[in-house]
C-alpha cells in the first residue's frame, strides 16, 4: 500500500513538473521593446503596476527597480491520495509535503527617465503582457 501511495506521488509530481517546464521563456523582443520606454509607461502599465516594486539608484544615477512577482507552492498527500490545502490530518497519516516559493524578479535599469534594459532573473517568462502598453 505505502508503495502504491509514493508511486502515485512520484508519478503526481512528474505531471505537475511537466506543466512547470512548458514552452515559456524569457522572449528578447519582449525585452528589446522597453529599451527607451519612458519610465511614465511603466509606472502606469497594467501589469507592473500591481505586482509590489523595491527599488535603489546607484551612484552614477541609475535607477534599478525590481518588481517581484512570486507565489508559495505546496502540496500535500496522505495515504488516501491528494489532499485539499487547509484541511487537517490525522497524526498517524503518513505525509508527505513539499513547498517552495517561485519568484521572478521583473529588474527594470532607468537613467534619465528612460528604460534602458528590462533583466528578469529567476523564474520568469514573457509574454505580450509584459511589453510596453500602447498609448493613446
Amino acid at each position: 500500500m505505502r508503495f502504491l501511495q509514493l508511486t502515485f506521488a512520484m508519478v503526481l509530481i512528474s505531471l505537475i513538473s511537466a506543466c512547470a517546464t512548458t514552452e515559456r521563456s524569457v522572449r528578447q523582443q519582449d525585452l528589446d521593446a522597453w529599451v527607451g520606454v519612458s519610465v511614465e509607461r511603466l509606472d502606469t502599465h497594467a501589469f507592473f503596476k500591481t505586482v509590489p516594486m523595491f527599488r535603489t539608484r546607484t551612484d552614477n544615477g541609475t535607477e534599478i527597480r525590481n518588481y517581484a512577482y512570486g507565489y508559495d507552492f505546496g502540496e500535500c498527500f496522505e495515504e488516501n491520495g491528494a489532499i485539499k490545502v487547509g484541511d487537517f490530518v490525522s497524526g498517524n497519516a503518513f505525509i508527505q509535503c513539499s513547498s517552495s516559493r517561485i519568484v521572478c524578479n521583473n529588474i527594470f535599469y532607468i537613467k534619465e527617465a528612460k528604460v534602458l534594459e528590462y533583466a528578469p532573473t529567476g523564474r520568469c517568462y514573457t509574454e505580450e503582457k509584459v511589453k510596453p502598453e500602447h498609448t493613446t
